[in-house]
């Protein structure tokens, strides 16, 4: 039972680490989100970089449940998680210059 919650949690850890990548739709198709829109969607971006690390980092701290699924969606989540950090770091001290 227990594996097969963990093959879930994996399965889960992976869609929403891909989840943020859905930003990208309404850039390719042109379409210019409202400023209100546009915060809350950044704030579920960065939402689901967090929880999906931390899935991967549950499901991936057990020898037994690691696989291909498992390091792919912590390698997604670790390098969203990275970006999400450069922005803010970048946007801190462009506001410190100004």
């Amino acid at each position: 039972m227990e594996k097969k919650k963990l093959q879930n949690i994996s399965i889960a850890a992976l869609i929403i680490s891909v989840l943020p990548f859905a930003t990208l739709i309404p850039v390719f198709l042109q379409i210019v989100l409202p400023d209100g829109l546009r915060t809350v969607w950044g704030g579920v971006n960065i939402a689901c970089v967090i929880m999906g690390l931390c899935l991967s980092i549950i499901c991936i701290k057990n020898n037994e449940s690691r696989s291909l699924i498992n390091i792919i969606s912590t390698i997604i989540s670790a390098l969203l998680l990275m970006l999400v950090i450069g922005f803010i770091i970048l946007a801190l001290f462009l506001s410190f210059l100004q």
